[in-house]
């Protein structure tokens, strides 16, 4: 979860593009708290603190939507979707945008 831009700038720097497909996962936020408080692990008030936040950078590859698909429903519309990535990626476009020029992820 990109809740906080550091975590955005991690990936962007750590990760190799190739190997990153970036899935929106969405769900209206009152269906969040709902589940929120059924789980019953987690504060109040999470969910509608990050709601924002995670979606921040704006850019995706594909988009799910977990309140109008199973996550199986989900995870089968990824995988059809894998051969079929654009070019560039979001995640290519993200470190484009966020990084440097220059920079090179590290390896590990």
């Amino acid at each position: 979860v990109l809740s906080e831009p550091w975590r955005l700038l991690d990936c962007l720097t750590l990760l190799r593009p190739e190997d990153v497909l970036f899935v929106g996962v969405h769900c209206p936020l009152d269906e969040l708290a709902r589940r929120e408080l059924a789980r019953g692990d987690r504060p109040p008030g999470l969910a509608a603190h990050q709601y924002d936040l995670v979606h921040g950078h704006g850019d995706y590859d594909l988009e799910c939507d977990t309140s109008a698909a199973s996550p199986r429903e989900c995870a089968q519309r990824i995988k059809e979707f894998l051969p079929h990535r654009p070019s560039p990626t979001a995640f290519t476009r993200l470190r484009r945008r966020h990084l440097t020029d220059g920079l090179e992820p590290l390896t590990a």
